[in-house]
């Protein structure tokens, strides 16, 4: 059976209208609040005249043509609300990253057809700069303190005056969600989604261990209010997908979201404290970039943590050394590495536990994942030489908004099923497991060698001296390219290259180890904890 992500959030509402569904410091939104809320947004936008409004041929076949809001803001209620609010009426939501230059952001509303926008007081000037550009940006809901924006109306001043009942709108399965990708590697896509595969692929729709789909309305409200109602504490920002997925999986699960107080920046201490004040029970990281600030924090031994049933680490992989520290300190969590992609929902997991070897790099495979061949032509067996792509079958994105061309190379059909494949080299072996190379756009061949970025950052980050690092390839007359680390070390730390190489040839072979350093004082990370390849091949250039 197919769901709207609206109607699924009603039904889990009018079940537990009480319960909490954010906590944010000393404010606290219930089920029915941030429903009402979200309907007056609904019918803000609606008055404004968007929505669903004709049909037209995409890339599913025949569509209904929906408007698109940008969601410009940080952590907070409202992102969550705008979320919501939009798809109550038909209007489809997509990500803005708040680091954008004027460049960068005008691309993106423009590229992703933006007609209406949510946005921080605090971007008012990067987004005024642009708008001369965006006539069809023609709705500016501002967010916050501050002179408003021209043109735009103030969020809080509109909801108290719009209906909380949710507009008279005829919702569908295949009302859209867009999520734009990270961009670190070139200009970020809009990837769409039905809301009903969004929902059964990462938003709590299906047991990700069997593939087993929730079948109607009332098992899923069962199930939420049966759940005992858990806090879960997304850390990254809302614009990444893994954030936005956590927290409806944790709505459509009768869960808390709770968002600690600085969202502009990540704060150990103050994620510790949200943890240990609201008893969180799941804590949603970004690889080593969150999990090495947050574990020594902890250990500095401020910080109780005992309410934490699981450390869950999407986006990016966090390495063993830091699971062991995690796990050395809170004997009784579970630490789950999740995998997925803007184009592929979640595909697979590996569980660290105490007592066991902690891994990187290997992980079970979903019931929708798997490895096809280089040339797209075959799915592989297990046990199957060298290296191919992890895909994902099944309920998979339409495409990418705009790029017909980019749709068609990411989703091939084989043996007439359709997959995504979105660029991560695996080996599938053959116990069963996947193992997971990296992303193939930042693949250094260096000698007719195949090395993956992240497989040399892994090693590296084993070294204690290393606070974060990225990895990078140069033109090299010898090799073709090089391997170049960009290092940030931990303050006070004086470690040299020999001591980086050594520690890093216990982990990966002699070929794939860094040719030259770059110091640096941060390795330049999204908000989200990605790292930005652009910059780090920028670094490795001028070395």
């Amino acid at each position: 059976m197919d769901f709207n992500l609206a109607d699924v959030y009603e039904a889990v509402a009018e079940a537990i209208p009480d319960n909490d569904a954010i906590i944010w410091g000393d404010r606290h939104w219930t089920y029915r609040q941030l429903d009402e809320r979200a309907n007056a947004l609904a019918n803000v936008l609606h008055g404004a005249g968007h929505g669903a409004r004709s049909t037209r041929e995409g890339l599913g076949g025949h569509e209904t043509h929906q408007d698109h809001l940008a969601v410009y803001l940080y952590n907070g209620n409202e992102y969550l609300e705008s979320m919501l609010g939009a798809f109550k009426a038909r209007v489809a939501p997509f990500n803005v990253n708040y680091r954008y230059v004027e460049e960068e952001l005008l691309y993106l509303l423009d590229n992703c057809q933006a007609n209406a926008i949510v946005f921080d007081s605090r971007f008012s000037d990067t987004l005024a700069a642009v708008l001369p550009k965006l006539p069809q940006l023609r709705t500016l809901i501002q967010v916050g303190d501050g002179p408003l924006l021209e043109g735009a109306v103030a969020y809080e001043d509109v909801l108290s005056t719009a209906s909380t009942l949710a507009p008279s709108v005829e919702r569908s399965p295949d009302d859209l969600y867009i999520l734009c990708t990270g961009g670190t590697t070139g200009m970020p896509k809009g990837v769409l989604w039905r809301q009903a595969d969004i929902f059964m692929g990462s938003m709590g729709g299906r047991d990700l261990s069997t593939g087993t789909e929730k079948a109607s309305l009332e098992e899923i409200v069962d199930a939420a209010k049966n759940s005992g109602g858990a806090k879960v504490l997304p850390a990254p920002p809302f614009m990444h997908g893994a954030a936005q997925w956590v927290a409806f999986s944790g709505f459509n699960g009768g869960s808390s979201i709770v968002i600690q107080d600085d969202v502009v920046r990540l704060d150990p201490a103050d994620v510790w404290r949200a943890v240990d004040c609201e008893g969180v029970n799941v804590l949603l990281i970004v690889g080593d970039a969150f999990g090495r600030p947050l574990v020594e924090e902890l250990e500095r031994g401020d910080h109780d943590g005992s309410s934490l049933l699981a450390i869950v680490s999407g986006g990016a992989p966090l390495n063993s050394t830091l699971k062991d520290r995690f796990l050395a300190a809170l004997p009784s969590v579970m630490i789950l590495d999740a995998v997925g992609a803007s184009e592929t929902g979640s595909q697979m997991s590996h569980v660290s536990a105490a007592g066991a070897k902690s891994s990187t790099g290997r992980f079970t495979p979903g019931p929708s994942a798997t490895v096809v061949s280089a040339d797209l032509s075959t799915v592989l067996e297990p046990g199957h030489e060298g290296d191919g792509w992890l895909a994902q079958k099944g309920r998979v994105p339409l495409g990418y908004l705009g790029d017909a061309d980019k749709t068609e190379r990411t989703f091939p059909v084989i043996d007439g099923t359709r997959y995504a494949v979105p660029g991560d080299r695996a080996r599938l072996t053959a116990e069963g497991e996947i193992e997971l190379f990296g992303r193939d756009s930042v693949t250094i061949n260096s000698g007719g060698e195949k090395i993956f970025a992240e497989e040399v950052e892994q090693a590296l980050a084993h070294h204690p001296d290393v606070f974060d690092v990225v990895v990078a390839g140069r033109p090299s007359e010898k090799w073709g390219n090089e391997v170049i680390a960009i290092v940030q070390l931990r303050d006070g730390a004086t470690a040299d290259e020999q001591s980086l190489r050594d520690e890093a040839a216990t982990h990966v072979a002699r070929y794939k180890l860094p040719k030259a350093f770059v110091f640096v004082d941060s390795v330049m990370r999204s908000p989200a904890g990605k790292a930005d390849y652009r910059w780090a091949k920028e670094q490795a250039l001028n070395v």
